[in-house]
């Protein structure tokens, strides 16, 4: 992924993150993969194995599609945290917009979100 897009995608998730439309942290994540409420994920790789182990398993089993960022302290700074690990977008336009961002227009709109 690119610079530009990696900020683009960052930002995205911080207004997600202001209006509600993405959650963060492992534990909410997960509960709500539990409930198939996740549309999309932002996996940060340099995040715990134990972390990663608890929601990328999950996420796969639920077939949430997810994006990976290299950094914890970049993807929490993008929605107010110190660092985070993951953080799951629950509205399917934001979803969408970040898909679109990372794949480009064309292929984003080819599947549901």
């Amino acid at each position: 992924m690119s610079a530009a897009v990696r900020q683009r995608v960052l930002r995205l998730l911080g207004l997600g993150a202001r209006s509600k439309g993405a959650i963060i942290g492992v534990d909410s994540v997960r509960e709500a993969a539990k409930r198939n409420k996740v549309f999309l994920a932002v996996v940060a790789l340099d995040a715990s194995t134990n972390s990663l182990d608890k929601v990328v398993p999950l996420l796969n089993a639920r077939r949430v599609r997810f994006v990976e960022v290299p950094s914890a302290a970049e993807l929490g700074a993008a929605v107010g945290r110190n660092q985070t690990a993951v953080v799951g977008i629950v509205d399917r336009q934001l979803a969408a917009g970040v898909r679109a961002s990372v794949e480009g227009p064309a292929r984003a709109h080819e599947e549901d979100v």
